[in-house]
């Protein structure tokens, strides 16, 4: 978008956000094939040769065959006999690792971007941030170290997260690397692996039982999905993603709520808009079958940040605050705009995260560059425009880019200048990254201010760094009391901190835990309150967002399961204020 026009029109740039990606289908590496040996699956590098007669001899070939060295493998075979071949690959990879460590950190170091670069860089999950709190992981040491076994034998990074998903953790490497060939030989399809056959495999029976019991599988997964999208799945994610209404665009003048939906407190639920299939249908059903408002946060700022809210408050006669915020990179990030070369045509900002890019990523840029005067080949350009989109890098210098910090991020979200100062760097982008954007819930919001001039007694769960209390703040609504949840107590201290620099003359009440806000606790506050005005939190997206590959559970993973404590909290106030606590 150009300018500072925000107009729906003009907008339809769809950035791929880092919480929303989804699983992509994806094909075996070219480095590695798959050979059915003895019935039983072992990847290998290039070519194999021809078979000696002795078993000894195909086994010692086969592990040579995997880029081994005879050495290596001759020492894992005297150590746990030919016949273990799950014990030799597991010695292998250990010595491999311990071996070779060094001399790939000395690589990493000096890597250089290639000129034959085709299209992206390659994903250095090494680069991310390790305070990313959508890479949660149970289990974790176990799971890596299948993971890191995979890899090692040529298989990229996805291949390996659902193979192990579909098979379960409990699988040995064997059956893993099994599943992986007879998906290949099955060539069933799936969306979420689809392999090419390749030639010259050994169709043994084995082989062709998988294939079968890999086809049924899909078929009935297919069918299973074809029931869902058809009957169950009822909440669409619109387009363009304006809910219903933005302040330079259509706005809807009423909607009709459920009778449940009706009636004191007023409640706001958050979360991320690109869910596994079901979730906002489950959300809504919990919450009075409210419908969910999906926007974009790019029609209120110059960033994505694509949210569903599900929330029943009133949505005609809405105002947005002033000043508006940006809404362009070069309104918000002036000095940017000297140095932004004409072939980056971005005027939005990708969804801001909770980690950022490593300096060896922007030092791979810079040289890439170096070697142009004028614009570089189209190739270069879509690898650097890849990496910038997603890392939302900007230009800083000549040939030279870096990501946002921390007081850029407050900026482009609505938070006061150095909110989130006095805390680690690694806090700051975590805690940012997981935050409100102010402008688009205020908006929200503004609704609330004439309805009470006296203000507002607000629960407020799942926290954070405080966003729904600084729109209210920032629409002049005084909150009275507020009743604040949230368990990092670097956050609690955010809050408070700002709470005081600002005079705020309510009280502000911290707990550390939703899970332990019972009714008796509840009827406390109410009574001493007269029940609360708003109900206002979004639960942890961690299950929810396709950047977790691990454990995209939906609404039962460990995270993301919290929602249901929202709903009962909820519940509570509402059946509270009902019997008559106002």
């Amino acid at each position: 978008m150009d300018g500072s026009s925000s107009g729906v029109e003009d907008n339809d740039i769809d950035w791929n956000t880092e919480d929303e990606l989804e699983l992509e289908n994806f094909t075996l590496s070219h480095s590695s094939s798959l050979v059915l040996t003895g019935g039983e699956a072992t990847a290998v590098s290039g070519e194999m040769g021809s078979c000696p007669s002795s078993s000894n001899s195909k086994v010692l070939d086969q592990f040579i065959g995997m880029e081994f060295s005879k050495k290596m493998v001759e020492k894992a075979i005297e150590e746990h006999g030919e016949e273990n071949t799950e014990a030799i690959l597991e010695t292998l990879l250990t010595y491999s690792v311990l071996e070779s460590s060094s001399q790939e950190q000395q690589q990493t170091d000096s890597d250089q971007f290639s000129s034959d670069y085709e299209g992206s860089f390659p994903d250095d999950f090494s680069d991310l941030d390790s305070s990313s709190d959508e890479e949660i992981m149970s289990s974790a040491s176990e799971e890596v170290k299948l993971l890191m076994s995979l890899i090692k034998m040529g298989y990229t990074e996805e291949e390996a997260s659902i193979a192990i998903e579909r098979c379960g953790m409990s699988s040995s490497l064997l059956e893993l690397t099994d599943f992986l060939s007879a998906s290949q030989l099955a060539k069933a399809e799936d969306a979420l692996l689809p392999l090419e056959e390749k030639p010259g495999h050994l169709h043994t029976d084995y082989a062709k039982k998988k294939r079968k019991l890999l086809v049924d599988e899909v078929s009935k997964r297919k069918r299973q999905n074809r029931l869902i999208g058809e009957d169950n799945e009822t909440v669409r994610l619109p387009k363009p993603m304006i809910g219903f209404g933005i302040p330079a665009g259509p706005c809807q003048s009423y909607r009709n709520l459920p009778k449940p939906a009706i009636g004191p407190p007023y409640f706001y639920y958050e979360n991320v808009a690109l869910t596994p299939k079901g979730v906002w249908d489950t959300i809504s059903r919990f919450l009075y079958d409210v419908p969910p408002e999906f926007v974009d946060s790019k029609y209120f700022c110059a960033a994505a940040r694509k949210r569903g809210y599900v929330h029943n408050l009133p949505v005609e006669n809405r105002f947005p605050l002033v000043p508006l915020p940006p809404q362009t990179i070069h309104e918000a990030l002036p000095l940017s705009r000297k140095w932004w070369p004409s072939w980056d045509t971005r005027t939005k900002l990708n969804c801001l995260i909770t980690c950022h890019s490593s300096a060896k990523l922007t030092e791979r840029i810079m040289k890439a560059l170096e070697g142009y005067d004028d614009i570089p080949p189209e190739r270069v350009q879509r690898g650097v425009l890849n990496e910038c989109r997603k890392w939302n890098l900007v230009w800083v210098g000549k040939n030279r880019v870096a990501p946002l910090e921390p007081d850029e991020f407050e900026m482009l979200l609505g938070f006061p200048k150095n909110h989130t100062r006095g805390i680690s760097r690694t806090d700051r982008y975590k805690s940012l990254g997981n935050a409100f954007q102010i402008d688009t819930v205020a908006y929200h919001f503004s609704v609330l201010r004439d309805m009470f001039p006296n203000g507002m007694n607000v629960l407020s769960l799942f926290s954070g760094i405080g966003g729904a209390e600084i729109a209210l703040h920032r629409l002049g609504i005084r909150m009275k009391n507020v009743v604040s949840l949230e368990i990092s107590e670097v956050n609690r201290n955010v809050v408070r901190c700002w709470w005081e620099q600002t005079n705020q003359t309510g009280n502000l009440i911290h707990l550390p835990d939703v899970q332990e806000l019972n009714a008796d606790r509840l009827e406390q506050f109410m009574s001493a309150f007269g029940g609360f005005d708003l109900v206002v939190g979004g639960s942890p997206c961690n299950n929810l967002t396709g950047s977790n590959r691990y454990h995209r559970d939906g609404l039962e993973g460990k995270e993301s399961s919290l929602f249901y404590h929202y709903f009962r909290i909820l519940d509570l106030v509402k059946s509270m204020m009902a019997e008559g606590y106002r």
